[in-house]
């Protein structure tokens, strides 16, 4: 299946967004990508609704928000509303995953649950004919610009045998160099936020991760 590229803006500065989103969906980025952290679940905060608000004016890409918080819950509804089609939420960070699973979806909205690079697929077992995609993290959570953990690609192949259907996302470390082994592992949606943030051409360096992804 051709890969989805789903970029970052967790390393672009906000301030420029409003022009870097819409240049990312014209040159062919298939789904926007909200890191939203809230210190507790990851030492950083970033940002929350009002920014998908804000975006949300300046084109009609699919958004999706990646909720690394505690109680994650509790912001459903927000970022729902203020326009994301996907929420995905972490396996770590809540005891009753199919609960949660139940909200997103009457919500209107796909869900898809995060582990970290520490995580077993195990955790992931229960809930695999519930979701609509996995996000295995390929860094461990909280900032951008780190370097890809081989090993997690291991738990790409092992979700894909057991759901060979299944959208399965990577996060962290992916680049023109390292997109190749983890769609080789059975990944088909990428996240992809530093490599593009610090190119020279974004547009291009768009494309570029696209032809890849073919």
């Amino acid at each position: 299946m051709n890969g989805e590229l789903a970029p970052s803006i967790l390393s672009f500065p906000l301030i420029e967004l409003g022009q870097a989103v819409p240049v990312m969906v014209e040159n062919g980025a298939d789904w926007i990508h909200f890191d939203v952290m809230d210190g507790q679940f990851v030492p950083p905060i970033t940002f929350g609704d009002q920014l998908v608000r804000d975006l949300r004016r300046v084109t009609q890409a699919k958004f999706e928000v990646h909720l690394m918080t505690l109680t994650p819950e509790r912001q459903f509804d927000a970022f729902i509303s203020a326009g994301c089609h996907r929420v995905i939420f972490h396996a770590e960070a809540t005891v009753h995953a199919h609960r949660l699973i139940q909200q997103i979806k009457e919500a209107g909205a796909e869900a898809g649950v995060a582990i970290n690079p520490a995580t077993p697929v195990a955790v992931l077992e229960p809930i695999l004919a519930d979701i609509d995609l996995a996000l295995v993290m390929t860094v461990n959570p909280g900032w951008g610009g780190q370097k890809l953990i081989a090993s997690t690609l291991d738990k790409v192949r092992q979700i894909r045998a057991l759901r060979p259907e299944m959208s399965i996302e990577v996060d962290g470390g992916i680049d023109a160099f390292t997109v190749a082994a983890a769609k080789e592992a059975g990944a088909n949606v990428f996240v992809v936020g530093s490599h593009l943030a610090k190119a020279d051409d974004l547009g291009s360096a768009v494309r570029n991760i696209k032809d890849l992804l073919a």
